[in-house]
């Protein structure tokens, strides 16, 4: 006989087979806070477990110490090198296994530096040997300012050469993998070198007759050495930048300048011709005012000195080299003489200190002291000879006047040091209480 089920248990049987076990889920997740906002190692990290329905974990830390962890919390984490570095945690129950991932990227901390060496000498063109001093840099970015090269991405960088004068500015950039830190220097580069200089006749000898001396005005720039040569010419220096020549006799002369600066070597060389000693210093468009123009235009000359002077120059030094002085009554010319610098008071002058003797013959027509020299022997006199045969009187009749009637009109002088001459007024200008002749004078010369 069979037995029948009961009827509760067979609803429990039933209720048994179409029930399905559902697993229970597992949620992985996790957060990190850097104990150095920076991210510059060395570096803690604090690791917060934010996952959900496990009861196992697994902690892995690339880089970091600890390196693992079997902790649902592993804490404070510290990684010493700079990159990426992995933190996984992999999490589980009876019925789920999940894991996650994160990438942290670390950056090392940078200390940037280098130094610039200017090699030989910072005369274009310059090189610039860099040394790279800095420390925790994973790239590297140069820039040269008008250098050559103009760039670079190396550590160690190349030789640099600059070749235009002025500064220049020398950076590097440099990054950790997240930051990036700049420092620059800055060169200055001088001019390359240049040799150059001029050569003119001095003061005194600038109708470049013998015996002369020239002046030279050294042009160069960038030199560290310089050398003068000069065959027979008289140098006061071999080695000064401002230096002279003096040249006895007439001839053409070479002059020259070599300079060195220990990146090259350059010459330079220079002629100047010297004439023959004539032993005549010619003077033109000499302006010499009558007595009311001395304020403004002057009455008082020194041949030596070829400078005119006036009422309110300070005569303490110079004095003693005024030889002519000129006295016009009015500016009708109808009174006019040369006088001796010694009587200048007697014609409403001021004293002039150191004053010397000259002797005139203003006019000879009517001096009675048998010299005759024209217009024409002035004009044609081109040395001296001319004026060593004149025999001025020692009561030379310098106080006869002349009017403008004659012109042009030449007077002769001689000086206290016996200097021969000769004035060629050529003209009588109205202007005025300013009023003044102009005159050529050709006088034999101060040697």
């Amino acid at each position: 006989m069979t037995k029948l089920i009961p009827y509760t248990l067979f609803i429990l049987l039933l209720l048994a087979a179409c029930y399905k076990e559902v697993a229970r889920p597992v949620t992985v997740d996790f957060a990190y806070v850097l104990a150095d906002s920076s991210h510059t190692v060395p570096i803690t990290v604090n690791i917060a477990n934010r996952s959900t329905g496990a009861t196992g974990f697994k902690w892995s830390f690339e880089g970091g110490e600890p390196a693992t962890s079997d902790y649902e919390n592993p804490g404070t984490i510290t990684f010493a090198l700079a990159g990426p570095h992995k933190i996984t945690l992999e999490a589980w129950n009876e019925d789920t296994r999940n894991s996650k991932t994160i990438i942290l990227q670390l950056d090392s901390a940078v200390q940037v530096a280098f130094d610039a060496e200017i090699q030989v000498n910072d005369f274009s063109p310059v090189q610039v040997k860099l040394t790279n001093h800095t420390a925790g840099a994973s790239s590297y970015n140069w820039t040269f300012q008008d250098g050559d090269p103009a760039s670079a991405s190396t550590a160690v960088p190349p030789l640099v050469t600059f070749t235009t004068p002025g500064p220049h500015t020398i950076t590097l950039r440099v990054s950790n993998g997240g930051q990036q830190f700049t420092t620059s220097k800055t060169i200055t580069v001088k001019p390359p070198l240049h040799t150059d200089f001029t050569v003119n006749p001095g003061p005194f000898d600038d109708d470049y007759e013998a015996p002369l001396t020239a002046v030279l005005a050294g042009k160069s720039v960038s030199y560290l050495t310089q050398q003068w040569q000069c065959a027979d010419g008289v140098l006061s220096s071999d080695t000064a930048a401002a230096n002279t020549v003096y040249f006895a006799n007439p001839g053409t002369y070479t002059i020259t300048l070599t300079n060195t600066n220990g990146k090259g070597t350059q010459t330079v060389d220079k002629t100047i011709t010297v004439k023959a000693n004539s032993h005549l210093r010619t003077i033109t468009d000499v302006k010499l005012g009558i007595s009311t123009a001395h304020a403004d235009i002057g009455c008082f000359y020194s041949t030596r000195l070829r400078k005119v002077y006036r009422k309110n120059d300070d005569l303490t030094n110079d004095g003693k080299e005024i030889d002519l002085v000129f006295f016009g009554l009015s500016r009708s010319f109808a009174y006019n003489k040369f006088i001796s610098p010694d009587s200048a008071t007697s014609y409403t002058f001021p004293a002039i200190p150191g004053a010397t003797v000259t002797r005139f013959i203003n006019k000879q027509e009517q001096c009675n002291c048998g010299v005759s020299f024209s217009v024409s022997d002035f004009d044609n006199m081109q040395n001296d000879t001319p004026l060593q045969a004149l025999q001025l009187p020692a009561g030379a009749n310098g106080g006869l006047q002349f009017d403008q009637t004659v012109l042009p009109r030449i007077i002769l002088f001689q000086t206290a040091d016996g200097r021969k001459g000769a004035i060629k007024i050529k003209d009588y200008v109205l202007e005025g209480s300013t009023a003044y002749i102009m005159a050529d004078i050709k006088v034999q010369k101060y040697e």
